[in-house]
């Protein structure tokens, strides 16, 4: 099953992705996300957070249009975005996008890509996207496809990761480890498509931006 969640990024604008959320089997907005729903005459399958970013002529149209909402006290460990997630391990999704986590507040972007590495989202595949850029995470093997020209970044996340191979990218890597305090991984780009990235050991964010 696909989902698609929203979250709260200031700028996000949602009409680049008119035909992705069309393709959603499962709409959910992270608490504000659904602002930027509601200003598009869309309306999410569920609602999840604590409410407090959500404006309140949003909140009224969903409750009327009978949306499923999850409110949770604002005094909580998890942020909107981790609990829309685990709502939608819960239904069972294998394939999740989530628009609207990249390019507000830098500690929650960053907290945001960390949660690629939940241990409930080990056999999804999630994505970080904006209009630019799509963030997710190499699981053993990940084929990229991208444009030749396409800027493509290999960031190990929370300490090394070990037993990386890449093809099709201008500075390739043959069982070479990366490490999280060093920025080897910066700024490659894919020189034949699709290209492709393994890895062995550790957790490997991939950062696709686009050129078209």
């Amino acid at each position: 099953m696909y989902a698609v969640i929203v979250a709260n990024a200031p700028a996000f604008m949602i009409e680049p992705f008119y035909g992705l959320l069309s393709h959603a089997d499962l709409l959910i907005a992270a608490d504000g996300g659904g602002n930027s729903l509601h200003r598009a005459g869309l309306t999410p399958d569920l609602l999840v957070g604590d409410l407090d970013s959500l404006k309140p002529q949003a909140l009224h149209a969903f409750r009327q249009a009978g949306v499923v909402i999850r409110q949770y006290p604002p005094a909580k460990d998890e942020t909107d975005l981790e609990l829309a997630l685990l709502q939608a391990v819960d239904a069972h999704a294998t394939r999740i996008d989530i628009l609207g986590a990249l390019g507000g507040r830098f500690d929650q972007s960053l907290a945001n890509v960390a949660l690629l590495a939940l241990p409930e989202l080990a056999s999804c595949r999630v994505r970080l996207l904006d209009a630019e850029q799509e963030v997710y995470l190499a699981h053993r093997s990940v084929v990229i496809n991208g444009a030749i020209g396409d800027v493509v970044s290999l960031l190990p996340l929370g300490g090394p990761a070990r037993g990386i191979t890449t093809r099709g990218l201008e500075y390739s890597l043959h069982e070479a480890d990366l490490y999280f305090e060093h920025s080897r991984g910066i700024s490659n780009t894919i020189i034949t498509t699709p290209a492709h990235v393994s890895v062995r050991e550790g957790l490997l964010v991939v950062v696709h931006r686009f050129t078209r």
